[in-house]
């Protein structure tokens, strides 16, 4: 009887084999569907480009050389796919000769037979060709960065100094000019930067390079760049003759009072002025200041240049006074200010200065010191505006202010400050009894 029992009711088992077969298929199907998932920024390599290039020509994509790749795979699968697996390949050797279109394959690498499809978007890519040509090009220095604080860029030279580009007509026509690109940011002393080419077309765009060749091999570019040292230094005049009688000479100033200069390090170490001599500056027979526009250049030590060369031109006062007075400059920003009206604040020109003359004894005038002396009274002044104010002066017994001075400042109401909550809120708690 045991022999019977596999095929009792025989057909009752093979439909619940059916069942659960159809039962599983059902349960994987929902548990992992087949989805569509799109994977962007696929790059398209071009295979047996040998067909144009070796017929003298080249070739360029027509817009991107990249594709969108929808693959329809199971989800587990889709999981599973990176976008480092997919490869997409166009075939020149199957472009339409018409239009230049090349279709779009794909493979994805690991997976196959593993997805149902996988497609690009767009489906071809576009390929023109034309004639190749060259262009040789003198490249320039282009800096990116500053050198450190103190130090400042000399001469920079370029090996090569020159390269040749190759590639698509069309291309070749849109270069302006060519560039050598370095970093110099944060450097202090003079060195061999490797360089990067860099291309650029009439409208200062930089282009791409991905269709041309250039002759630079494995050496590429370099710049050799000097480094300068940067200081700023004043300057010392001497002056020759002599004022008239009863003048004195009482020394020189200038504007601007220092100049930066640039060199080699070891040589602006030393230098800690400018020497101007006696011949660039006569004072014979003066009675009153001498001012005098004075080309400095021409007395810089060797190895020394000015960081601007616009800066050479100085403006040198010397200072003639008559027996028995004395100038005095004040920055204005040293005087003080009395009476200002609490809603007003007060403004000057940076580094304006106000001159004071005075006369008495010599020996008095010679030891004068005016620091705290100065001020000015603002209590007539209760609005904003811009004021021309008389300069006051406590000058000691036998000493006199010969002329009057005045300075001018501008007045402006105070910016209000912002509350805090504590004084936009006033407290509104009562002690409870």
């Amino acid at each position: 009887m045991n022999k019977y029992k596999l095929t009792r009711n025989l057909g009752l088992k093979i439909v619940a084999f059916i069942f659960a077969f159809f039962l599983w298929f059902i349960v994987a199907n929902v548990d992992n569907p087949i989805s569509r998932t799109t994977f962007s920024n696929i790059q398209v390599n071009i295979a047996n480009d040998d067909i144009i290039l070796q017929g003298g020509n080249v070739y360029r994509v027509v817009g991107s050389q990249t594709a969108s790749v929808v693959v329809s795979a199971k989800r587990s699968v889709l999981e599973s796919i990176e976008p480092s697996d997919i490869v997409a390949t166009a075939d020149i050797s199957e472009m339409d000769s018409s239009t230049g279109l090349v279709p779009i394959e794909i493979t994805i690498q690991g997976f196959e037979g593993d997805y149902e499809s996988a497609e690009a978007v767009p489906r071809n890519l576009q390929i023109v060709t034309e004639k190749t040509n060259t262009k040789v090009f003198t490249l320039t220095v282009t800096t990116v960065g500053t050198p450190r604080d103190g130090f400042e860029l000399g001469d920079m030279t370029v090996n090569p100094e020159r390269v040749t580009i190759a590639g698509p007509q069309s291309t070749i026509d849109q270069i302006s000019r060519a560039s050598a690109s370095i970093s110099v940011s944060g450097i202090s002393e003079s060195q061999e930067i490797k360089a990067d080419l860099v291309l650029y077309d009439d409208d200062g765009n930089s282009m791409d390079q991905n269709q041309l060749s250039n002759n630079l091999g494995d050496d590429g570019i370099t710049v050799n760049v000097e480094v300068l040292k940067k200081k700023s230094v004043p300057m010392t005049f001497s002056v020759s003759g002599t004022p008239a009688g009863g003048y004195e000479y009482k020394g020189c100033s200038s504007e601007p009072e220092q100049v930066e200069i640039c060199g080699n390090p070891d040589v602006v170490n030393g230098v800690d002025s400018i020497d101007i001599p006696a011949a660039a500056l006569s004072i014979e027979g003066a009675t009153e200041n001498v001012v005098q526009t004075i080309d400095i250049r021409p007395y810089l030590p060797d190895g020394v240049e000015l960081v601007e060369e616009s800066a050479g031109d100085v403006i040198v006062t010397a200072l003639i006074e008559q027996d028995g007075t004395r100038t005095i400059d004040v920055l204005v920003s040293s005087i003080r200010i009395n009476n200002l009206s609490e809603d007003l604040e007060v403004s000057y020109q940076v580094d304006a200065k106000v001159s004071l003359r005075f006369e008495g004894e010599q020996s008095r005038l010679d030891v004068l010191d005016i620091s705290n002396a100065v001020s000015v009274d603002l209590s007539p002044y209760t609005r904003p505006g811009t004021y021309t104010v008389p300069v006051l002066v406590d000058v000691p017994e036998g000493i006199t202010l010969i002329d009057e001075a005045s300075v001018q400042l501008t007045l402006q109401e105070k910016e209000s400050e912002p509350q805090t909550d504590a004084e936009e809120k006033p407290s509104d708690t009562t002690a409870e009894e």
